[in-house]
């Protein structure tokens, strides 16, 4: 399944436009082929999207999908991503208005929809993102005897931008003319790219096996294999960013953090240590104390979004300072300098 440009994507994203909890959203707004003719949030209805967000695109917000049916959608994209995957029930009534108009569903939530919505119209469709793939086995190391680069994206927290991350230098690379494919590991990026590996759908033991074939699968093409990061190993409650480097078998390492912030977004008794101590504990983990290489962080991609240009500058200053490692906003910036000084393989 995959939305092309002829698609026209109205967004669920009620709450999610002031919070994490709407990243799978934005990331698509930001990133997706497909057009996107609404945002439907009813806290920010009639508010500017760019003024909300930064995202530079005339997308209207409104406060149901009854509005967005004016819009002429033909998608309903369920863009939140609230603790669990679980949804109010008037929400639900709105998903289901959306799919009686007939409109098709991209759905990134845990229960799976396809399952409730049976009755549905010639050509109209539901893509329940997170189903587990088929013929799944363990994961076995082989990805580190790969000849080319394989680039994963961590972090100090969940939903700081990983994916965006991994978007960017995909982007760069495309540029610069790179055999280079994005993987995606999540709904956002599923969604954005049409495949890949919903790896929190995963059962745990298949986990490291399923992104080990993902990369298998891809490696004889692609020189550059660039991997959307999931999770953090600082979070208790993340049970997915271990499997994907073991996984994958990175040979370089891209760590994402939100400038300044200082402790878990969720888990505020949880403190972030200072970077330098981030970088080497994900360097001995995906080093596994030499066994799968000598594995780097080789920079910093800072997410700078709640800061003004200045003060943005001056906290990726901070960081390339107190790392020594090259360091910039990719979504604000580009993610040339990244690639090409960092990730050095151009």
């Amino acid at each position: 399944m995959r939305l092309l440009a002829e698609h026209r994507v109205a967004i669920l994203l009620h709450e999610g436009i002031r919070s994490h909890q709407g990243k799978t959203g934005l990331s698509y707004l930001r990133y997706g082929q497909a057009s996107v003719v609404a945002l439907i949030d009813e806290q920010c209805a009639g508010e500017s999207l760019s003024r909300l967000t930064g995202i530079e695109k005339k997308v209207p917000i409104v406060a149901s999908v009854s509005e967005a049916l004016q819009h002429n959608p033909n998608v309903l994209l369920i863009g939140i991503a609230p603790s669990g995957g679980s949804l109010p029930e008037s929400w639900w009534l709105e998903i289901k208005q959306a799919v009686e108009m007939g409109l098709s569903v991209v759905n990134g939530l845990h229960v799976p929809m396809a399952l409730i919505f049976g009755n549905l119209q010639p050509g109209q469709w539901i893509w329940d993102i997170r189903q587990e793939p088929k013929n799944l086995s363990i994961g076995t190391g082989k990805a580190r005897s790969l000849p080319g680069k394989r680039l994963v994206t961590v972090g100090t927290d969940m939903g700081i931008g990983k994916m965006s991350t991994a978007v960017e230098l995909y982007r760069a690379a495309q540029k610069k003319g790179i055999e280079s494919k994005f993987l995606a590991t999540g709904q956002g990026g599923l969604a954005i790219a049409g495949d890949g590996v919903p790896l929190d759908a995963v059962r745990v033991d298949f986990a490291a096996g399923a992104v080990e074939k993902m990369v298998l699968d891809f490696a004889d093409e692609y020189f550059l294999l660039i991997i959307e990061g999931q999770g953090s190993i600082l979070h208790p409650g993340s049970s997915a960013t271990l499997p994907l480097i073991r996984g994958s078998q990175p040979t370089d390492l891209v760590l994402v953090h939100r400038a300044g912030q200082k402790h878990l977004l969720d888990l505020p008794q949880i403190a972030i240590p200072p970077l330098t101590e981030v970088i080497k504990l994900y360097e001995n983990l995906a080093s596994g104390g030499g066994i799968f290489g000598d594995v780097k962080v080789k920079a910093i991609a800072l997410n700078t979004a709640h800061l003004n240009a200045e003060n943005a500058q001056k906290e990726i200053d901070k960081v390339k300072q107190e790392t020594g490692l090259p360091c910039t906003d990719v979504v604000r910036f580009g993610a040339e300098e990244l690639l090409s000084e960092a990730i050095a393989i151009v």
